[in-house]
């Protein structure tokens, strides 16, 4: 069986991006991860031990979400890398990290990596 742990559409105000005014006034993202992890025994056991703690693993993320980058790819890449880090008996997942408010006139929802 393959399991899966999500936290969705995480919000964040943060100071990413290239330009001045991103770094210094900042910016509102939204951040989602998926995460293959095996928690077949904690549907047994009922116990916390048993799983993934998304307590922690939004912890790990929120630490990212604080440090500065001029690129998203950058952050996401951070994130992956804490998150594996942390959690080693990840197996893969999906991540998206998107500025809600891109400096540039468009319509649009936001940019995402």
């Amino acid at each position: 069986m393959t399991t899966y742990i999500s936290l969705n559409k995480l919000r964040f105000h943060a100071f990413h991006g290239v330009m001045e005014q991103e770094r210094r006034v900042g910016n509102d993202f939204e951040v989602s991860l998926t995460v293959e992890y095996p928690f077949e025994k904690a549907m047994e056991s009922d116990d916390l031990c048993d799983t993934l703690n998304y307590a922690e693993l939004y912890d790990v993320i929120a630490a990212e979400m604080q440090q500065p980058s001029d690129l998203l790819e950058h952050v996401a890449g951070r994130i992956i890398c804490a998150v594996r880090s942390r959690f080693p008996l990840i197996v893969g997942g999906k991540l998206t990290v998107a500025k809600l408010t891109p400096p540039f006139k468009a319509e649009m929802q936001s940019v995402s990596v």
